[in-house]
């Protein structure tokens, strides 16, 4: 029976195997006659971009994630204080990296390959990272033999202490996340092949190919070959094809079984959404016939936030809190993604400050507000009375 290092070293192998799957569409669409090209694609994380939902998934989420506020905290008798965040949360790869590009960087590659490198080269005094570079994925190779992890960028080897490794969509016994693109690779070889269908259909003037039949007798290939030399030259140069009644021109045009591509791109948008954890509405890729309610859009953005972003978000927030001393914690401030319309929000503020949870200054800093001065307070107080006067107060105004 092989050792559990030998299975792992098995499971890597076939990983490795199936890395660049492709797939085409020549079930959906026939290929063309004369044609060059198979519409064969290589499905790798950089091709993927060419699907467009794979851009905008990535796009939304790591858009998202990546402009919420880095908050650092640690509790004190019981209470959650704010304190400071050290520079590797402010400009983690350094002057020419801050927080926000990094974060982005990082949850592309989390969310289209299940990982993301960066190399550790600097530290503070207290053995933390304080300077992450990150790295390029076709960069990185990760080596698990004999159960020694190392991590091999380009021809040199690291140990894990000197690599910032994050991951997601992880297995039990493997060191590395799996990637989504790897597994919606039939989905985006599928959509990607059917885009260079159609663009090898109607490439050279979006004319396709054609029959041209001589009416009055049969020709022999050198007659033949001349007319088509002919009709090839003024065809390619965009020029006019003359000829006389004796010359019948058949464009073949595409037979509905071919033009199911278009359906199948419609259907490719859903299914990469599924595999990448966006909604198909939030992309703009919702299948015709469906129909979603939503209160508002608070509500849209809560399900998005608790469904889709809410779990990629606490592997981050533990992820960084390991950048910072214990018992320091990292969060990252969502609000931001629950942002409601003006009504709604004046509206919780108000229940907020009669409860006694909100004060109206911090409701005004909201609005980007200065607290009340004395001669606003004044000005409500003659406008509507002072609402805590005192008894005394009150019988000398009376």
């Amino acid at each position: 029976m092989p050792s559990f290092t030998q299975r792992v070293r098995d499971v890597f192998t076939r990983q490795e195997r199936h890395a660049n799957i492709s797939q085409q569409a020549q079930d959906l669409i026939p290929p063309r006659s004369g044609s060059t090209r198979q519409g064969r694609v290589l499905v790798t994380d950089d091709s993927a971009l060419r699907h467009s939902a794979v851009w905008a998934c990535l796009r939304l989420r790591a858009d998202l994630i990546s402009t919420m506020p880095v908050d650092v905290f640690r509790r004190v008798n019981g209470q959650q204080l704010e304190v400071s965040k050290p520079p590797v949360l402010i400009n983690p790869g350094g002057d020419n990296c801050d927080m926000q590009e990094w974060l982005y960087s990082t949850q592309v590659d989390l969310d289209r390959a299940g990982n993301a490198f960066g190399l550790i080269t600097e530290r503070n005094g207290r053995g933390l990272p304080s300077r992450i570079e990150l790295l390029p994925l076709q960069d990185v190779t990760v080596v698990y033999r004999s159960g020694q992890l190392s991590y091999r960028v380009g021809s040199e080897t690291f140990d894990p202490a000197d690599i910032w490794h994050e991951k997601q969509y992880t297995v039990a016994g493997l060191p590395y996340g799996l990637s989504p693109i790897q597994y919606a690779a039939f989905s985006i070889g599928e959509y990607l092949s059917i885009q260079d269908y159609a663009t090898n259909w109607f490439d050279g003037g979006a004319i396709p190919a054609a029959i041209l039949k001589h009416t009055k007798t049969t020709i022999n290939d050198e007659v033949a070959g001349k007319a088509k030399a002919k009709f090839k030259a003024s065809v390619d140069s965009g020029d006019v094809f003359v000829h006389g009644n004796d010359w019948e021109y058949h464009p073949i045009q595409a037979v509905d079984s071919q033009t199911q591509w278009l359906e199948a791109k419609r259907y490719g948008l859903t299914d990469i959404a599924r595999f990448f954890g966006c909604p198909s509405d939030l992309i703009d890729a919702a299948v015709g016939g469906s129909s979603v309610t939503y209160a508002s859009i608070t509500q849209r953005n809560l399900q998005f936030l608790i469904m889709n972003l809410g779990p990629a978000i606490i592997r981050r927030e533990n992820k960084l809190t390991k950048l910072t001393p214990s018992p320091q914690y990292v969060k990252l401030n969502s609000d931001a993604l629950l942002r409601m319309d003006p009504k709604t929000r004046a509206e919780m503020n108000e229940i907020k400050i009669r409860s006694r949870q909100l004060t109206p200054s911090e409701s005004r800093e909201q609005d980007n507000l200065p607290p009340y001065t004395d001669s606003q307070l004044a000005e409500f107080d003659r406008l509507f009375g002072a609402p805590n006067r005192t008894p005394e107060q009150k019988a000398a105004t009376s």
